[in-house]
């Protein structure tokens, strides 16, 4: 090897250690704050939805709600759906968490979350290790790519046993009925992808009190304890 190219190389490995102790320095500050914070449930939807949106305003009602059952509201920090569950959860005097990314095209973290349960990451995947981590449950609102990422990471693992099974609530049944007839159709019947027990993971809701009371019963079951 050219002294040249072992140089490249030695730069290449010195800059993927770094990054090694930087994920690593992410997963400790995660863990040290969010083994704190009791029972939550993660909240899911888009960055882009408006005050004036009728799902801002129920993601604001199930944050709100949340509190009052005693869970905390863990959100991605930013704003639109994000920002209503975190000011709900304000509202109720709850535990108000935000697992804020770095982006280059969002702002900064919404202003409803508490001093002290505020998180900044620069890795996709460990702050989804948080979200699953640390919840009790989650409730997706309408939402992009990214939401749908959340969502099925949750169902994957339950599907495979990596974690327990928790509620998984979607909100806003006309948004959400072509992707569930599209999995049950397509992906189940007609090519055997999933299996029927897949879907029963899935409730599809149009209210907060909905959501929250098939979170509430759930829990009804068991001792209401944190996962972790």
């Amino acid at each position: 090897m050219s002294a040249s190219k072992e140089k490249s190389w030695n730069t290449i490995k010195t800059s993927d250690s770094i990054q090694i102790f930087k994920i690593v320095s992410e997963f400790i500050q995660g863990f040290e704050i969010m083994s704190k914070i009791g029972p939550c449930i993660s909240i899911f939807g888009s960055a882009r939805t408006k005050p004036n949106n009728k799902y801002y305003k129920q993601a604001e009602e199930i944050g709100y709600l949340l509190t009052q059952s005693g869970y905390g509201v863990i959100t991605g920090g930013g704003k639109g759906i994000m920002e209503a569950a975190n000011k709900g959860a304000s509202k109720g005097e709850g535990k108000s968490v935000g697992l804020n990314i770095k982006l280059p095209f969002e702002h900064s973290a919404n202003d409803y979350i508490d001093n002290d349960k505020l998180i900044n990451f620069d890795y996709f995947f460990i702050r989804k290790v948080m979200f699953v981590k640390y919840a009790q449950g989650f409730v997706v609102l309408p939402g992009g790519v990214g939401t749908l990422d959340e969502l099925f990471e949750a169902i994957t693992l339950m599907q495979t046993r990596k974690i327990g099974k928790f509620p998984i609530v979607l909100l806003g049944k006309s948004y959400w009925d072509g992707l569930l007839i599209w999995i049950k159709v397509t992906m189940l019947e007609k090519e055997n992808n999933v299996s029927i027990e897949d879907l029963d993971l899935i409730n599809v809701v149009d209210t907060p009190e909905e959501a929250v009371d098939i979170i509430n019963n759930f829990y009804n079951k068991y001792t209401l304890k944190p996962n972790f």
